[in-house]
């Protein structure tokens, strides 16, 4: 096959018009697979309602402070409530952060039954690149 001048800067002139075609589907395939990837962010913030501290064996009164959000950790779980997701920990001042993929979930108290804490399981959405917040109060029952 023989390549003529002419053919040669047809052929040139082509080429940025379907590269630009090309370049153009490439950045909307990319924008889309990227928001699909994605995570949102849920964040809160806990709070511990006992309305009377509780007198210990030893005579000391117990107190809700920031050593007792380790006690209480949240766990998310897929909208069913049949799959554990993540679970997270409220930091010394109460609040919680996590990033997760988009979809539908619940936020709960690990083990809330076991422990006897009245706690509404909160359910949520998370989109990616936004931040849903969500506070959760517990009642630990102690009176």
């Amino acid at each position: 096959m023989r390549i003529y001048p002419a053919h040669f800067f047809a052929l040139m002139l082509a080429i940025p018009h379907n590269l630009n075609r090309v370049c153009i589907c490439l950045l909307l395939a990319s924008a889309v697979l990227t928001d699909a990837a994605s995570p949102g962010f849920l964040e809160g913030h806990l709070k511990i309602i006992s309305p009377k501290g509780v007198e210990l064996a030893d005579g000391t009164p117990s107190k809700m402070t920031a050593e007792n959000y380790p006690d209480y950790p949240l766990v998310i779980l897929s909208r069913d409530k049949q799959t554990e997701v993540a679970h997270v920990t409220a930091d010394e001042n109460g609040n919680y952060r996590i990033a997760l993929p988009p979809g539908d979930y619940v936020l709960d108290v690990q083990n809330r039954r076991r422990r006897h804490a009245r706690v509404t399981p909160q359910p949520f959405t998370v989109v990616a690149n936004q931040t849903v917040r969500v506070d959760m109060a517990i009642d630990t029952g102690v009176r």
